[in-house]
């Protein structure tokens, strides 16, 4: 059925329902005209059959709320083979032939429609705008890999090679499954790729076609290679950019890099799972970088500058206060990860007060000094207040 009988049919008329019915009042419309012209309660009964296609044709364009809407807004315009102008242009209707509007070229209203509108509102019934049913394009699969990076390659980015293998056209074949490349229309679901099965009570569901994979084309003479199918296994070594400050386990997707489409369908995408691995000096907290540093005793109680090392960078001086307590955490700002935005977290670095295995004799004496003059100070004595309060 061509394009132009699509837009003159009314299909609430079909269904019995006005034009602002509910999808409600559509659904049941359509269960009980479906129930009662269904082919297996009216065996042999062909105007049946022909009111049951009809109204199933009905059902596919005004249950679904898209469709409608494009039905509804092509029969405003070309509702019954005429074009009605607008507020002011005479008020009456101007009468031409569509065939004239979507045959083109290939003109007639009861021939191809060669492009132009026919393409789309061919989309919307499911048919092609030179009146045969084309093909969907199909999009490619989304591929799944992982990569190890070091822990300077994750904080500042990297380049690396990623040997993936994914179902692609068959090379063979050039992707049409055929020896010839001449693959036919698959006869069973008429090149859609789906077949509609019953489910009871006038409802139907859409199963991949049996008879052509879902592909909408069969294969005179399958290829030796994809035995049909037109997709063949194919490996392929990628250039992949890890974005900078990608944590471990961190799953990135690449929007295009994928296995192939089909029929001029899209690539699907490719999911990197990173894995990370340790640093023998710096950690990670998020944004921020973390680094540990000893420091003497005579640097933690009478202050100091302590140098710290940095990522990838020249070392950093910090301020020791006296009396810095082991522990304590100092901040570089701006030597941390790099974050989304493109600015650094920052460098945490926590102070750890070195103790000596063995002293020397001058610095053993002058720290038994120490321990004479401060022979009355308790630093436990607070503890034990404490624990006596509680």
């Amino acid at each position: 059925m061509s394009t132009k009988d699509f837009i003159e049919k009314d299909y609430y008329k079909v269904l019995g329902v006005p034009k602002d019915a509910t999808e409600a009042e559509i659904k049941k419309a359509y269960r009980k005209l479906a129930r009662e012209f269904h082919p297996d309660a009216n065996k042999g009964n062909v105007k049946a059959e022909e009111r049951f296609k009809e109204i199933s044709e009905a059902n596919d364009v005004l249950g679904d709320p898209k469709k409608r809407k494009e039905y509804d807004e092509a029969r405003a315009l070309f509702g019954n083979g005429g074009f009605r102008p607008g507020p002011g242009a005479g008020g009456g209707t101007f009468n031409f032939d569509l065939g004239d509007l979507f045959g083109g070229a290939q003109g007639g209203a009861g021939g191809g429609f060669g492009g132009g509108l026919g393409d789309v509102f061919g989309g919307l019934f499911n048919r092609g705008g030179t009146g045969t049913t084309r093909t969907q394009p199909r999009r490619g699969q989304d591929i799944e890999s992982e990569v190890t990076l070091s822990f300077t390659e994750a904080i500042e980015g990297a380049t690396v090679p990623l040997r993936m293998s994914s179902q692609a056209p068959c090379k063979a074949c050039s992707g049409t499954g055929d020896k010839n490349g001449t693959p036919r229309v698959c006869p069973t679901c008429v090149g859609t790729g789906q077949v509609a099965r019953g489910s009871g009570g006038g409802f139907s569901l859409t199963d991949p076609c049996p008879d052509c994979k879902g592909r909408g084309l069969i294969a005179e003479q399958p290829c030796d290679i994809c035995k049909g199918s037109g997709r063949a296994k194919s490996s392929r070594t990628m250039q992949v950019r890890i974005p900078a400050g990608v944590s471990d386990g961190q799953r990135i997707r690449l929007r295009g890099k994928g296995a192939p489409g089909e029929r001029g369908g899209p690539a699907g995408d490719l999911y990197v799972v990173v894995h990370v691995k340790e640093h023998p000096v710096f950690g990670r907290k998020g944004d921020n970088l973390t680094v540990t540093v000893p420091v003497t005793f005579a640097e933690a109680a009478l202050g100091g500058e302590v140098r710290v090392p940095t990522l990838g960078g020249p070392a950093v001086t910090l301020k020791l206060p006296p009396g810095t307590p082991n522990g304590r955490t100092m901040r570089a700002r701006g030597k941390g990860a790099v974050r989304k935005d493109g600015t650094r977290g920052d460098l945490l670095v926590t102070v750890e007060v070195s103790v000596p295995a063995d002293l020397p004799g001058k610095a053993r004496d002058a720290l038994e000094a120490y321990r004479e003059a401060t022979a009355g100070e308790d630093p436990r004595a607070e503890l034990f207040e404490a624990a006596k309060g509680a």
